[in-house]
């Protein structure tokens, strides 16, 4: 038999996860700034700080081939083309904050989807041109072991403001990672990653 007080304990406690979860909405709604800031410093800054740059360059070497696999399994549909067009947008965008860190080029505040890939591109061109696009990166992350900038040097990203190179690196890691695992396989996608017609 149940008493009363076990019956009430799960309603308490789920109450409690809700009116927790709510506060969290609350709290990032109308505190954008100071949890971005936050999840800036966590998320990107601290961990890439403690890496070198040859670090962050095997980094994103292993989660190249990471998303290598994923689009090679990725069936050949708008919303995969979609997902790869994006990351390689980011990228590319994302490139050309890391050549001012190295002095390469002038800060200009543009919009990621100046660097988007054509839309007529095909999956298979998409896969051959995030590769590369990522061993740009890696090239980029070289370069800055090689000549890197003064720790204090932030270049700024449009929405998370200014970053560090290191943390620019670990952006693009991250990012590509998480956004490619919106891609998706199917029953026509060959243990290779080729497309199997019936």
């Amino acid at each position: 038999m149940t008493s009363p007080r076990s019956k009430l304990l799960p309603t308490i406690l789920t109450v409690a996860g809700v009116g927790v979860a709510a506060g969290a909405a609350y709290l990032a709604r109308q505190r954008k700034g100071e949890v971005k800031d936050f999840v800036v410093a966590r998320v990107l800054e601290a961990p890439a700080g403690r890496s070198s740059y040859t670090e962050l360059a095997h980094s994103l070497e292993r989660a190249g081939d990471h998303l290598a696999g994923r689009a090679a399994r990725a069936t050949d549909t708008p919303a995969n083309r979609d997902v790869l067009a994006h990351v390689i947008t980011i990228e590319r965008w994302g490139q050309n904050r890391l050549r001012v860190a190295l002095g390469e080029r002038p800060y200009v505040r543009d919009e990621s989807s100046a660097h988007r890939p054509p839309s007529i591109l095909t999956l298979d061109d998409l896969r051959v041109l995030l590769s590369s696009t990522r061993a740009g990166t890696v090239d980029l992350a070289r370069q800055l072991h090689r000549r890197p900038p003064q720790e204090d040097l932030t270049v700024e990203h449009n929405s998370l403001g200014p970053l560090t190179a290191k943390a620019w690196l670990r952006y693009l890691t991250q990012h590509a990672d998480l956004e490619s695992r919106r891609l998706r396989g199917g029953a026509g996608v060959a243990a290779s990653g080729e497309h199997v017609t019936s």
